[in-house]
């Protein structure tokens, strides 16, 4: 594919920041909750990361306007809730518990804990490589709880699953994610995973509307 051009990529960045800063004023910074471990493996996408920011259209209507829906909201509760990390300090917890102290990046360098070094960071646990990619593509200026917010959705849109967090359709969008959040149910990576029971009650609670599975 071509390379966009000097204007498409100043009409990107422009309307990448008001999108943050119309999400940044429509939620007050986030009181938080997070820890866990973000899995994040290129050749198990389900799209090409142009599918997920490449166009203008698709940075309003599919990521950051996305962010408030209540069914995505409660499926960001879920990743959370998996990734231990819906505690005060959760939006600032890196991999195996310790916290970092500035919302200005990804914080550098990884951890080692239980015998996985991981550069996992935030309330989501995404991993260096993947936050400069989502970073790139919608322009975050920061690492900060709104701009985690829209990168976990980012994520799950590329996984293939935004339409079914949207339409409730949460054991669908649950079977997508699994490899990319490896505390889900049904995630392969052999860690500790929620039960499906689990994350059905934690989304209920959350206020997800969910219209697949056995709670329909």
């Amino acid at each position: 594919m071509r390379a966009p051009g000097p204007l498409y990529i100043i009409a990107a960045g422009t309307l990448a920041a008001a999108a943050y800063v119309w999400w940044t004023n429509s939620q007050a910074l986030a009181t938080d909750t997070s820890d866990g471990t973000d899995s994040d493996s290129a050749s198990d996408w389900t799209g090409s990361f142009s599918d997920m920011g490449s166009t203008v259209s698709n940075l309003f209507t599919s990521v950051s306007s996305a962010v408030s829906d209540p069914n995505v909201q409660a499926f960001l509760t879920l990743i959370r809730t998996g990734e231990g990390t819906t505690g005060p300090n959760g939006y600032r917890t890196l991999y195996g518990g310790g916290l970092f102290t500035s919302y200005a990046d990804h914080p550098p360098g990884t951890v080692t804990a239980s015998g996985i070094t991981s550069s996992a960071a935030g309330a989501y646990q995404i991993l260096a490589g993947t936050w400069a990619e989502i970073k790139l593509a919608y322009s975050l200026p920061d690492f900060s709880p709104a701009s985690q917010d829209i990168a976990a959705v980012a994520l799950i849109k590329r996984r293939g699953a935004l339409a079914d967090v949207e339409a409730g359709r949460f054991d669908a969008a649950i079977a997508k994610c699994a490899k990319e959040w490896a505390s889900l149910p049904g995630s392969p990576y052999g860690q500790p995973t929620l039960t499906l029971d689990r994350a059905h009650q934690v989304l209920a609670d959350a206020g997800g509307t969910q219209t697949d599975g056995a709670y329909a």
